[in-house]
């Protein structure tokens, strides 16, 4: 029985029926999403205004004018839904944040002009406006990712006049009409209008919204000019102008952005740089850096390569230096630089399950945590995660016997446990990863002298032995294409995907592996899937609960 047919208890799919085709031996199976989604419509949902968060408007302000200074790690951290943090539900805007917009916006106009890269023209002080206009009209096309109209670029030229109202220059005027473009909504959110606000029937989003869902997609970034000039030309719905523009997008460094925000995301990579084992595992600096450095490498070939996305599970290449490779126990690569290995003969170090960064997040400070490293495989790989645990559920229960390995005292734990059927789903999975010590080296006795017992019995009876043959029962669960889809799409459209979506993630889902697999094959069909290129209003009664 596969992992996902036994995880919630009572809540089972049906079996797939079978339609017996003419003749004695032939029987096609018919999968029962495909047959209920095929008489579902598509909702594609509703995004709520999105404001770009941390990593979007420093990667928009390098973009638009080359400043590299990262001026949003002085703003409030954004909150996270769903897994990611470019969630538009919880981006709020507070007063303070606004406060932090204006005194940004002050900075980067002054460097920007200082520097000489917004000055497209020469401001002639007898009759500034031409310039003004030309100037401040490209500006917030750009900044604004769409044609401004006639009357916005007049609000902006006004600037100059007020300027010299007051004695100033005209390139006073010109500065605070740039600042006002960079404080404007049209530049802190990604905004997308629906023709009825109240109509609930789904609509094609703009050609230039289009361009901004996939660059901030793609790149967490604006929309560079050959995207825009697409958008603007009316061609970026036709499908093989879209997927030219995603395939272009993903050979540009700025893809790079999927790697840090997605991936670092999904994967927990940006939780190492929080973790801190006790000493006496000899975890350090360098070592944290070699490991965030690993799993950024090992994605970013995902992106670029031909491996199918579910290759994560279980790939026979790594990146390492030779300080990891001396913590994996992997011969020395002669130079400390990331470099990319074979792990023949090493197949504990393939894929996900073997990279320090992952064993490391999912470990306490001072011992391995089986629930952690299970809830992560339920979570992020399977979508199967289970409920909060109640509130008196705490540790190890101190009256184990310490003498006895993880998995016989969580045993003894689970005893008395108000929550033994979760435990029952995630410390086998956690189990399988038991070889590895709260830092990711390679163990077969735990620190008080037993031996460790890698072996896990999932509910319905699948048993596994090590983290080979977990992996293995991992990768064959036929939810975690689907799970792998969902956790994309959730990020794609910045709000999560949830029940209603379940047809739009099998149909994305299907059509992936069915071109391939790849991680390029997922993101094409996302971005070709309805509830990417639409969206709709919402009823004056609200969302329905």
């Amino acid at each position: 029985m596969a992992l996902a047919g036994v995880l919630l208890a009572g809540c089972d799919a049906p079996l797939p029926k079978a339609r017996v085709l003419p003749g004695p031996t032939h029987v096609t199976p018919v999968d029962p999403m495909d047959v209920m989604c095929r008489s579902q419509p598509r909702d594609p949902g509703r995004v709520t205004l999105h404001r770009l968060n941390r990593a979007e408007y420093d990667n928009t302000v390098r973009d638009l004018l080359g400043d590299t200074q990262a001026p949003a790690r002085h703003f409030p951290p954004d909150d996270h839904g769903f897994g990611f943090d470019n969630n538009a539900d919880v981006l709020s805007m507070s007063p303070l944040l606004m406060e932090k917009y204006s005194h940004a916006a002050k900075q980067l106009v002054e460097t920007a002009w200082a520097k000489g890269t917004l000055r497209t023209c020469v401001l002639d002080p007898a009759a500034p406006e031409p310039c003004a206009r030309a100037l401040l009209q490209d500006f917030a096309r750009r900044a604004w990712r769409r044609p401004v109209t006639a009357g916005e670029v007049d609000a902006l030229v006004r600037f100059v006049a007020l300027a010299k109202q007051h004695g100033d220059a005209p390139e006073v005027g010109v500065k605070l009409a740039l600042r006002s473009v960079l404080v404007s909504p049209n530049f802190l959110f990604r905004v997308e209008l629906d023709p009825t606000p109240t109509s609930t029937a789904p609509h094609p989003v703009s050609d230039t919204e289009l361009a901004s869902r996939l660059s901030y997609f793609l790149w967490s970034s604006m929309p560079d000019e050959a995207l825009l000039k697409v958008a603007e030309a009316g061609r970026l719905h036709e499908p093989e102008v879209l997927e030219a523009q995603v395939r272009r997008m993903l050979a540009d460094p700025r893809a790079r952005a999927l790697v840090d925000n997605f991936a670092g995301q999904w994967l927990y990579t940006r939780a190492l740089d929080f973790a801190q084992p006790e000493a006496r595992y000899g975890f350090d600096e360098p070592l944290r850096q070699a490991m965030r450095q690993e799993m950024q490498l090992l994605f970013q070939e995902f992106i670029t390569g031909n491996h199918r996305l579910k290759d994560l599970l279980d790939a026979d290449f790594t990146y390492v230096n030779d300080r990891l490779a001396a913590h994996y126990g992997l011969p020395p690569v002669g130079t400390d630089a990331m470099t990319r290995v074979s792990l023949e003969g090493h197949p504990e170090r393939a894929g996900l399950f073997g990279k320090g960064s992952l064993l490391t997040v999912t470990a306490n400070a001072d011992r391995t945590s089986p629930v952690k490293r299970g809830v992560w495989v339920l979570e992020q790989l399977l979508c199967k995660g289970p409920p909060p645990p109640p509130p008196d559920a705490g540790g190890l229960a101190p009256a184990v016997d310490p003498t006895l390995n993880i998995k016989e005292r969580m045993r003894q734990h689970r005893a008395d446990a108000t929550c033994s059927g979760c435990h029952a789903l995630m410390d086998p999975l956690g189990f399988g990863m038991e070889n590895f010590d709260p830092v990711g080296r390679w163990r077969v006795k735990e620190e008080g002298g037993a031996t460790v017992d890698p072996s896990g019995e999932l509910p319905g009876g699948k048993s596994f032995r090590g983290v080979v043959e977990l992996r293995a029962v991992v990768k064959q669960d036929p939810d975690l294409s689907a799970c792998m889809t969902r956790h994309l799409l959730s990020y794609a459209l910045g709000r999560g995907a949830e029940d209603a979506d379940r047809c739009t993630v099998h149909g994305i889902s299907k059509e992936a592996e069915s071109r391939g697999g790849r991680l390029a094959d997922y993101l094409l069909a996302i971005v070709r899937s309805d509830a990417f290129l639409q969206r709709r209003g919402e009823s004056e009664e609200g969302p329905k609960p």
